[in-house]
């Protein structure tokens, strides 16, 4: 008999849970992305016709670290369809902040931008149609609080001055892949662990999350 109850409480608790993601246009919209993502990548090899999502596991860590680190500047480095950038965004938002997302390929921009009008997040959501690098130099020093970095691996070792300056003192960044390719970014990894004004550390979260703190 406990067992039929468990069930129909677990039965329960699934449905209240679908209604929520289907009245509530954020979550609808993640929702959407999760499925889209997963069905897209596996129809394609085509890396750029691919959406390469984090982890929704990943998404709610990347939204806890915003709102304890108080991160009311993000920078987000590639966009893909906006599924990350939702995470953060929503987490942004909720305590007065917003996000700056860049992305190269037009495709993605105009998908990312759709759905960021869908969830009801594009008004703290500015979004940068460039060169990650170029972004990057052009940005003032200190001007973000947390930095998401899930981009082109081999370009991260280059990026490293500028993605260190534009980190306030305290400011905290995310790199994603850190296990799943954690041999492609062994030599950025390098890097910043010896920046003596750095502390790092890996978090096995979805595909590994490596984090670097700039000192105060």
């Amino acid at each position: 008999m406990r067992t039929s109850v468990d069930a129909l409480d677990a039965a329960i608790v699934a449905q209240r849970h679908l209604l929520h993601v289907m009245t509530d246009p954020l979550n609808r919209v993640l929702f959407e992305l999760e499925q889209f993502g997963m069905t897209n990548d596996a129809s394609t090899t085509e890396r750029p016709r691919r959406m390469l999502n984090i982890t929704r596991d990943t998404g709610e860590f990347l939204s806890v670290l915003v709102k304890a680190t108080r991160a009311r500047r993000v920078l987000e480095i590639g966009t893909s369809n906006g599924y990350s950038t939702l995470w953060l965004a929503s987490a942004a938002r909720s305590i007065g902040g917003s996000v700056t997302t860049v992305e190269l390929a037009e495709y993605k921009i105009g998908l990312a931008s759709a759905n960021f009008a869908r969830a009801g997040l594009a008004s703290c959501i500015s979004v940068v149609h460039d060169d990650a690098g170029r972004v990057l130099e052009r940005s003032a020093e200190g001007a973000f609080d947390l930095v998401f970095l899930d981009s082109e691996r081999p370009q991260y070792p280059g990026w490293w001055p500028d993605l260190r300056r534009v980190l306030r003192p305290g400011g905290l960044l995310v790199v994603d892949n850190a296990v799943s390719h954690r041999e492609e970014l062994v030599p950025f990894v390098a890097l910043v662990n010896a920046d003596t004004e750095f502390s790092t550390c890996l978090v096995g979260v979805g595909n590994g999350e490596f984090l670097a703190v700039r000192g105060i």
